[in-house]
């Protein structure tokens, strides 16, 4: 028995000479013994949709719906998901598979742009930072939720309160305030009339009982605890679910994946059964579409962006899920699926935010557009105030809000396992039989950094993050990330590489995605940006402008993650060798570690002769390195 056993563990070690570095967590039923993979091709694809279907599936799509012409801005949005959105998540998941990498060494194919990956870490360690708060926010009206009536239903007598369920309205004679009425026993002329604006009852709980918030980010204010300890939970929450890796992970998005599809559908169900639930959908998708707005630039605009961030594209989470499959895996299906089903989940929740919404205006006898709000005023004002209109509204508000936890917690899983990833790759000898200790650091240091994020000027800070971090950076990672893969690592080289995995292809087939990847989506990022830029505006929350210092502090995020591209690309030319242009061709020709991470998927292209001489050529003339560069794309 002892003899069997040994035998057993000499199989084990000499079947791969790595596996004395093995991660514990990894099952010896993995392909890549080393790293591992995901148990089966359900919890990959399950942990993609979640991490592509996030918060802003719920609250960003629909305002943008709304505001661009109802159901016309459908037609701008699946253009734009063609042509840009399914060829980069395609690019991205390709990428990861290939060499079984995270977004740092995954630039090993073109070691002078490994800063891009590095911003892509950088830019997923802030957001990560803020994105847990708003996970925090949910847990927090979830609990609240827990009352009835809920704490939302009615003004609460607080200090210096401007609460009213009607707006005021003051009648002026000669410039004299004489009278307060309600809406609804106004007698002077409508030329006479001054509204007030007044706060309802969800916006009055939002700042003043949830968030406490202050005047403005000047006036930091103490840490909100209630947020603390919620910001406390979800962080435990998050490493939980991480503890194993994607081994852990995997099974927990079999309910946090799935679940929020259930909660639309039953709030889908509910709200097309409300009297006004018609006019919200009309105005959402239906009669009221206005074809008109699709000459207006901005609209195509707004489309491309939403199609661009609500897949995760240039977040380095596509590439680190990828990473884990199987070398094999047909991504390319997988591409489709996962932006198709992101796309559908959009309009579906529309449906369900909508309808209900629309009841919300049928009952307080205003316009539909007198109701809809932006992103967190829709999900934390108004949708709250039309489900506290309804019967059994606690339910209704723990179903949404407990939504909006789980479609949080799934992207949240994807950006820590991005710095997990990348950590694990970069330092596997000290961190690899550590996975747990790791996770559990890396969620202690983003809780103690979102402590900020939880003061009472924390929404200033969230919104100042979101809005300098997570905008049009994203656009310049993009852009340098299709440009490093198509015109300097070499498309044609790209096209060999994913042939490798799912088999060969007709030319016809490879026809479409060349154009996107060499030209339809390159350009249109770059107009994209441009546009961006032109139109960029300093954000604000609530109409309170920001400090001076407080955009300097966000100018200086912003700057910091850019310059890291050319900051890594002057290090990297100063440690190689030879002559300047010698240092250049060699940092824009893959490494000689890129290549698929295990033996027996190198084959002849990346056998271990071939990366010698390959590698051989780099230091000879420049005349020859010419020629070998050319000869490989």
């Amino acid at each position: 028995m002892r003899e069997y056993r040994w035998n057993s563990f000499k199989n084990l070690i000499f079947r791969n000479p790595a596996v004395v570095n093995q991660d514990p967590h990894v099952d010896n039923g993995d392909e890549n013994t080393e790293r591992g993979n995901w148990a089966s091709k359900r919890e990959y694809m399950l942990s993609t949709i979640g991490y592509a279907v996030g918060l802003g599936n719920i609250w960003r799509f629909p305002y943008l719906v709304y505001k661009n012409g109802g159901g016309a801005f459908l037609i701008p949005y699946f253009v734009m998901l063609v042509v840009t959105g399914i060829p980069l998540f395609f690019l991205e998941s390709a990428f990861g598979q290939f060499c079984s990498q995270g977004p740092i060494n995954i630039w090993r194919s073109v070691p002078i742009l490994q800063g891009v990956g590095v911003g892509m870490v950088m830019v997923t360690l802030i957001v990560s930072i803020y994105y847990n708060v708003i996970i925090a926010y949910s847990l927090y009206y979830m609990f609240a939720s827990f009352q009835f009536p809920l704490p939302w239903s009615s003004c609460l007598s607080l200090p210096d309160s401007n609460c009213s369920t009607t707006p005021q309205v003051y009648c002026n004679v000669s410039g004299v305030l004489v009278t307060n009425l309600t809406q609804e026993n106004t007698t002077c002329l409508s030329s006479d009339t001054i509204t007030v604006p007044m706060q309802s009852p969800s916006e009055q709980y939002w700042d003043r009982v949830a968030l406490q918030r202050s005047s403005g980010l000047d006036e930091t204010g103490p840490v909100v605890w209630h947020l603390a300890l919620c910001l406390l939970l979800s962080s435990m929450i998050v490493a939980a679910a991480l503890i194993r890796g994607i081994k852990s992970s995997g099974k927990v998005v079999y309910f946090t994946a799935t679940f929020p599809y259930v909660v639309i559908l039953i709030l889908l169900i509910r709200g097309v059964t409300l009297e006004g639930a018609r006019d919200g959908i009309e105005f959402y998708i239906g009669s009221q579409s206005n074809l008109t707005k699709l000459t207006e630039a901005q609209v195509w605009k707004d489309a491309a962006t939403q199609t661009f961030y609500s897949l995760s594209i240039g977040w380095g989470g596509v590439m680190t899920l990828a990473s884990y499959n199987t070398f094999h895996n047909n991504m390319f299906k997988d591409a489709f699926v996962v932006t198709l089903t992101n796309a559908g989940t959009s309009v579906l929740a529309g449906f369900a935010i909508f309808s209900i919404l629309g009841h919300m205006a049928h009952f307080q006898q205003v316009p539909i557009e007198k109701v809809v709000k932006a992103e967190f005023g829709l999900a934390f004002i108004a949708y709250p105030d039309a489900l506290s209109k309804l019967p059994i509204s606690p339910l209704w508000s723990i179903l949404f809000f407990f939504m909006l936890l789980t479609v949080g917690l799934d992207s949240q899983f994807a950006g820590i396992e991005v710095i997990t990833t990348c950590l694990l790759d970069a330092f596997p000898q000290i961190f690899k039989s550590k996975r747990a200790l790791l996770t559990i650091a890396i969620s202690s240091v983003l809780y103690l950094l979102g402590l900020p994020c939880v003061t009472r000027a924390g929404i200033y800070w969230v919104t100042l993050i979101d809005g300098f971090v997570a905008g049009w950076v994203l656009l310049v990672l993009a852009l340098l990330e299709i440009i490093g893969v198509c015109y300097i690592y070499g498309g044609n080289r790209f096209i060999k590489d994913i042939e490798m995995m799912i088999g060969k292809k007709s030319f016809l087939f490879w026809l479409w995605w060349r154009a996107c990847w060499f030209f339809i989506t390159p350009c249109l990022i770059v107009v994209i940006l441009i546009w961006s830029l032109v139109s960029l505006e300093s954000p604000s929350y609530s109409g309170v402008q920001f400090p001076e210092w407080g955009l300097a502090v966000g100018w200086c995020m912003t700057v910091f993650i850019l310059l890291l591209v050319p900051i890594v690309a002057v290090y990297k030319l100063m440690k190689a060798e030879g002559s300047p242009w010698k240092r250049l061709k060699s940092l824009c020709s893959p490494a000689e570690e890129w290549h698929p991470y295990l033996d027996i998927h190198r084959g002849e292209r990346y056998s271990e002769q071939r990366i010698r001489l390959r590698m051989s050529h780099k230091t000879e003339p420049e005349a020859n390195v010419n020629v070998i560069s050319s000869s490989w794309l």
